[in-house]
């Protein structure tokens, strides 16, 4: 099996980690012989239904049975439950969702497999044109008439947004006219209704529109007098070209500025060694066009330029020692075109690794560097990508350790120690400037003060705790995966986003990296489809006299090629009257990412307490308003909706990640990470990052196969995280969104280490095996891996500390600080008693 280079893998997998079943604690004494023991926690006390073996419903089929344990109603009685309980109205479609699930009997809730997100109750025509959940996503697929029935429902009601992620399909629209309503000034889209084929009516403001004559040709059919078929009537996701009326100035060129920590911290560490090879192999691939611009400032107690003008024989370095205030030399030798001066920066590259191999300098002059590329740039805008391996000790932004093993989950340390950083991003922003920051450091160095430089500049984080890329060659492996990613990846220049929704619908709240100009605009100095946006809402006047309520989502950038674009995503759901329509169309997944938007600002707020108390109340008050409104006549135990089982154990995943935890032992520096991430991911990726998916995967086979382009593609089921579900003959598969670990078990089959691994069996396993190919077989178990070309994975064995990683996405486990799921479930009842 020849091996897989790391440059083949998926842009969104890292690494894979190995663990071998010997790595694990001995199994309980208390087992009996003949069973199974299980690994890890077991449940504390349960209910005896609870336990036993599920046994499946009648009207079920064997294979996704539940429980049927005393006092649990047949599915037969649901029907009659809810028309009793209050919540009449239910179609046939919605029963299952309203089914009343009792989670203190029924534990196996998780779904075998991948389930999309609920599909809106629209007409057939109308779900057809409508925006993909993967690129737009409400809370709720059932709108509410009134702000009282979503108080009564006890739902959060906010957007889920990915609006600049990768399509292979993107409508492109070129037109001297691009049609909007005059009063709204909403897009026309799918949704709006033609009177005639001269008048339009807006479905966001309900004002007619006259229809241009330009609008009268199709340029699909090249056909004259159908409006109403225009590929922006036909597609709820498009792309304008748009016109001089929507610049404020010519459209920039794609402007990059690396700004890299050459201190003797940096040095030993190796990153710059591993940055300047993967920008030489990815500089033919930066985005942009003839008039690319790239420039490259370094600094450690001083800060340092670098002349690469075309003509020169070799780069020119200029040392500047008055941090204090910073002089720039001339801009055009310092951001020089690509194009032109591409072997001067080849031979800087290949240059600067060794070039400060002697330092002794151990001091940062972050600030000062930060001050000097926001000069360099402002003429233009662009992206400053900020390599750093440490405390900033120098000039403006210098930073104390705050780092106390005894306060770090404090509110006070959550936040940032100074508003240098925020006021320098507001800055950049302002000239479109975006600050992108990658911290690869060894110990603690204040992220929640560095990471404003992004957050308010629409920039990214990455962070690398303990790197080295010779001592860890799993963040070295990740961090030169990441680079390929991110030097390669599509980009947009001086973007504003805004969002329009239904009259009677109000936005309160953003969530996300950018900064807020006005109301319902924001601002993006760059744009990249790897960051994601949240949006809270609340109904400010009725919506009775609509059926249904609009979402417009408009992206206006200029591409690195120089065009100034609109991209605009039109999602359109059903208003609705009743309560139990209200808890069919929750979409728990995109309610469990906003509710971790909200706590990720009420830990900073207030208190890391208050936002733990505030995710459980959610599901307490949620829950409670079920019981209150729905059927009066309920079996004891903790009830909930179908739509909602998952609620629970959303939120217990939530209170486990770093981000939230309690107790001392997650590091500052990675607390506040989680939490960037929380803030400014998609919603696949927080999911993934929550709650990640677990496959048996030695023992796949081809029934119930997806058959692609005549493949065949095993689809295994879904496990619950508990380490219950690991066994010794098996081998398993965790999905966490940027990391995958593989557990093998002592007597996993031989075939498949062999086929799978290279080696005979488990015990010719190395202890210290660095990376193994994976068949095409595993990768393609995984439905949003069908896309990427490739036909093995590296794979990489971690030590013990990555073992316990592993341990900790097994979210239904008890800890020494948190409870276990059916712990969980327990409290919740509890405090739902009160």
């Amino acid at each position: 099996m020849p091996d897989l280079l790391l440059n083949d893998l998926p842009t969104h997998i890292h690494w894979l980690s190995l663990f071998l079943q010997s790595d694990l604690a001995a199994p309980p004494t208390s087992v009996p012989a003949k069973q199974a023991p299980p690994f890890g926690y077991n449940y504390p006390t349960m209910h005896p239904a609870y336990q036993q073996n599920p046994a499946p419903r009648p009207d079920s089929s064997p294979s996704h049975g539940g429980y049927n344990p005393p006092g649990y109603q047949p599915y037969s009685q649901v029907l009659t439950l809810v028309s009793l309980g209050g919540l009449g109205g239910v179609s046939e479609l919605e029963a299952e969702t309203l089914r009343p699930v009792n989670l203190l009997q029924e534990r196996n809730i998780l779904p075998p497999k991948y389930t999309p997100p609920p599909e809106p109750n629209l007409s057939n025509d109308l779900r057809k044109v409508n925006c993909s959940p993967d690129t737009f996503r409400c809370t709720l697929t059932n709108i509410p008439q009134t702000q009282a029935l979503l108080n009564k429902a006890r739902l959060p009601l906010g957007l889920l947004l990915h609006p600049f992620r990768d399509l292979t399909q993107l409508p492109v629209i070129t037109s001297n006219t691009i049609v909007r309503c005059r009063s709204c000034r909403t897009y026309i889209n799918p949704f709006v209704s033609f009177l005639d084929q001269r008048r339009w009516k807006r479905n966001l403001c309900y004002r007619v529109n006259d229809v241009p004559d330009e609008f009268m040709y199709n340029p699909v059919t090249r056909s004259y007098g159908e409006p109403h078929k225009r590929p922006e009537v036909q597609n709820s996701t498009v792309e304008f070209i748009a016109s001089s009326d929507y610049m404020l100035r010519p459209p920039q060129p794609a402007v990059y500025l690396f700004v890299l920590d050459v201190s003797h911290n940096a040095v030993e560490s190796g990153y710059l060694n591993v940055f300047c090879q993967s920008l030489l192999d990815n500089l033919e691939k930066l985005p942009g066009d003839t008039r690319t611009r790239i420039g490259f400032v370094t600094f450690d107690s001083t800060v340092h330029f670098y002349n690469l003008q075309e003509g020169l024989s070799q780069p020119q370095m200029l040392v500047v020692s008055d941090i204090d205030d910073v002089f720039i030399p001339t801009h055009d030798n310092l951001l020089v075109n690509l194009k032109e001066s591409k072997e001067l920066v080849k031979d800087l590259l290949n240059a600067l690794p060794g070039m400060f191999t002697h330092t002794r300098e151990t001091q940062s002059a972050l600030g000062p560097a930060l001050q000097a590329a926001y000069k360099l740039m402002c003429p233009t805008g662009g992206r400053v990508s900020v390599f750093q391996t440490q405390l900033p000790t120098l000039g403006a932004g210098l930073l104390q350790s705050r780092e106390d093993p005894n306060l770090r989950s404090s509110t006070k340390h959550l936040g940032p120690a100074t508003d240098f950083y925020k006021k320098l991003a507001l800055d950049c922003s302002g000239q479109q400037i975006g600050v992108d920051l990658f911290l690869l450091s060894s110990q603690y160095s204040d992220l929640a003060s560095l990471a404003c430089v992004s957050k308010y500049s629409a920039g990214s984080v990455f962070y690398y705790p303990s790197f080295h890329h010779v001592h860890n060659t799993a963040q070295s492996q990740k961090f030169q995966k990441d680079l390929q990613r991110y030097l390669t990846r599509k980009i947009g220049f001086e973007a504003v986003m805004r969002i329009r929704c239904t009259k009677g619908l109000s936005i309160h709240t953003f969530h996300g990296n950018f900064f807020v100009r006005s109301t319902d605009l924001l601002s993006l100095a760059n744009v990249n489809p790897d960051s994601g946006f949240a949006v809270q809402m609340s109904i400010e006047g009725s919506l009775a006299d609509t059926s249904l309520a609009c979402f417009q989502a408009a992206l206006l950038y200029t591409s690195s090629k120089g065009k100034r674009r609109i991209r605009v995503h039109t999602l359109c759901l059903p208003v609705v009257s009743q309560l139990s329509e209200v808890f069919a169309g929750a979409d728990i997944q995109a309610i469990t990412c906003l509710l971790a938007n909200m706590a990720i600002d009420r830990s900073i707020s207030s208190s890391l307490s208050d936002a733990r108390d505030a995710l459980v109340n959610a599901v307490v008050d949620c829950l409670t308003a079920y019981r209150a409104n729905g059927s009066n006549i309920q079996p004891s135990g903790l009830i909930t909706p179908a739509a909602l089982r998952l609620f629970p154990l959303y939120v217990l995943a939530l209170l486990k990640q770093k981000a939230l935890r309690t107790g001392t032992s997650t590091r500052l520096d990675e607390r506040v990470f989680s939490m960037c991430e929380l803030k400014c991911q998609p919603l696949l990726q927080i999911m993934r990052m929550a709650h990640p998916d677990l496959y048996r995967i030695d023992n796949m086979t081809d029934q119930a196969a997806l058959h692609l382009n005549e493949s065949v593609i095993p689809q295994p089921h879904l496990l619950q995280l508990t380490a219950e579900k690991l066994t010794r003959e098996g081998a398993f598969l965790m999905d966490c969104g940027s990391v995958m670990f593989l557990w093998l078990g002592k007597c996993c089959n031989e075939t498949f280490i062999r086929d799978v691994l290279g080696y005979p069996n488990y015990a010719s396993l190395p202890s210290n095996m660095v990376s193994v190919c994976v068949c095409v077989r595993i990768v393609n178990c995984f439905p949003f891996l069908t896309s990427i070309f490739f036909h093995r994975v590296v794979l990489k064995v971690d030590d013990t500390s990555a073992k316990t990683s592993f341990f900790q996405h097994l979210v239904e486990d008890r800890t020494e600080s948190a409870f276990s799921y059916y712990e969980f479930l327990l409290h919740i009842q509890q405090q739902m008693s009160k």
